[in-house]
């Protein structure tokens, strides 16, 4: 039987006078809030927020954690986003006193352990990438590359050059080329070749003395390694261009190859992808960004210096673009990113990637041969399949595939992303993943294709909202459930 507390909102559960925490009366002299700030700052009443006990809070909260799906609890094969197990030896880690509990305006001679777990972070962090200098300062890939991107601009600014154009090729996430937007840039795209990869001559045909930055995820959104990196890298530095590595797939490379050995300036980390911290739920994140020397001078404000005195927060930056984040970002983020390379060292990361590849190999195998896989005779941590002789022989859409896997208890793989690729599943299993995980998905996989249209056309069948108009609720969301019409 359903729990009804879990389709009821929390304004519904609310009662006058409830509370989850009892404060003792201030036992020191007080001013009143109008005495300390101005009376036109102030509303006019107190915000309109559910008075609850603690039983109804966390009642409703773990209620609601049932009905969601999560790495922990299922296989997530979500292509892109590399959902993979959290250990939780770095949860535990994250969570002592000494690194849980610190305030971000202690002085720097009381959190010296933390500083220089950080400036460890940051030297380790430049060895994988190959790029020598670290800011931990970003709270977020995107935002990592919002900030690597205005390093740039910053640099191209300091040697009097005006470069207006962001180049990035068809296959990007979609964040670079908004990323770039933001920085004021002019956005290019760059057609892929029939096999997946950057189309040379298309590049060519867009490099002139305008470009201030080529942006290239490699490997790349359709799992491919693009091996003519270095002659890209080449053509667009002999034009006085940067190269950006869009690093949200590294954990398809640790230990392999480095983005500064082929040509990258510069590059952004996603920790909850590559090095295994809490992925989803809009955060907390962190976003990492290595550059080379002479973009060095322009990273955000503070970083993470060490003296002979010990460690500290460097604000002595006269060419940098300033601070990105409130404080320092979140370290407890950070914190699990250290816990992660440190666990596993430099054989384990590689191993890491080594498996990754593996698994996405093996399933590939499992799966090309009812669900066609356009680009490479293999691939890296993912690969890119594709539903369009279904829909063109029985009406059956990925979008269809993947709404009827819920009702098998797995998540779905990413669908219609990239672009590239006509009624997409971009699978990606991760290295976590046991081959008979796996193979429980690959057959599963497989009846579905084999399903009934009609069925799968009203999947999901098991699940609290079967499908809404998409659209619709992401425009129009309806937030409470009807356990009368089982709709909302």
């Amino acid at each position: 039987m359903r729990n009804r507390q879990a389709t009821q909102l929390m304004f519904e559960l609310s009662r006058p006078g409830r509370q989850a925490a009892r404060l003792p009366e201030c036992d020191v002299p007080g001013s009143s809030t109008e005495d300390l700030i101005p009376s036109e700052y102030l509303a006019e009443a107190p915000p309109a927020l559910p008075e609850l006990a603690e039983p109804d809070v966390v009642r409703h909260f773990t209620n609601l954690s049932t009905l969601n799906m999560s790495v922990d609890t299922h296989f997530y094969p979500l292509g892109s986003c590399t959902m993979k197990y959290n250990p939780k030896r770095n949860e535990r880690i994250a969570g002592m006193d000494g690194m849980a509990h610190l305030h971000p305006y202690q002085p720097d001679e009381t959190v010296q352990g933390m500083l220089k777990l950080l400036y460890e972070l940051q030297s380790d962090l430049a060895e994988i990438s190959g790029l020598p200098v670290v800011s931990l300062q970003p709270a977020a890939g995107a935002q990592g590359e919002l900030c690597a991107l205005m390093v740039a601009a910053a640099y191209f600014r300091s040697i009097g050059e005006r470069r207006t154009k962001v180049l990035s090729p068809d296959s990007a996430h979609g964040t670079n080329p908004a990323s770039a937007r933001m920085v004021g840039f002019e956005t290019l795209t760059i057609k892929s070749t029939d096999e997946g990869y950057v189309d040379m001559q298309d590049l060519e045909s867009k490099l002139d003395d305008e470009v201030a930055v080529f942006m290239i995820t490699n490997p790349s959104t359709l799992g491919l390694f693009d091996q003519q990196v270095n002659e890209i890298a080449e053509k667009v530095h002999a034009r006085g261009g940067l190269i950006y590595l869009d690093g949200a797939n590294m954990n398809a490379i640790l230990g392999i190859t480095r983005p500064g050995d082929f040509g990258a300036d510069m590059m952004h980390y996603n920790p909850h992808k590559t090095f295994s911290g809490p992925h989803g739920g809009g955060g907390p994140g962190a976003g990492p960004i290595c550059v080379g020397a002479k973009l060095a001078p322009f990273l955000p404000s503070p970083m993470v210096a060490q003296s002979e005195d010990g460690y500290f927060l460097d604000y002595d930056r006269p060419q940098s673009i300033g601070r990105v984040r409130s404080f320092f970002g979140n370290v407890g983020v950070l914190v699990r990113a250290y816990a992660y390379i440190r666990s596993h060292g430099p054989d384990g990361l590689r191993e890491v990637s080594e498996n990754a590849v593996l698994n996405a190999n093996y399933l590939r195998s499992r799966v090309k041969h009812f669900l066609p896989v356009p680009h490479g005779e293999s691939c890296m941590h993912e690969f890119v399949a594709t539903a369009t002789d279904l829909k063109k022989d029985r009406q059956v859409t990925a979008m269809d595939i993947a709404k009827r896997l819920l009702d098998y208890g797995f998540h779905a793989p990413t669908v219609y992303f990239p672009l590239t690729v006509p009624e997409c599943l971009m699978i990606e299993p991760t290295e976590t993943e046991s081959k008979e995980s796996m193979d429980a998905f690959a057959e599963t996989l497989f009846r579905v294709t084999e399903e009934p249209a009609d069925l799968l056309h009203e999947a999901p069948h098991t699940t609290t909202v079967s499908r809404p108009d998409e659209v619709r609720a992401a425009r129009q969301p309806i937030m409470k459930w009807s356990a009368t019409t089982g709709e909302g």
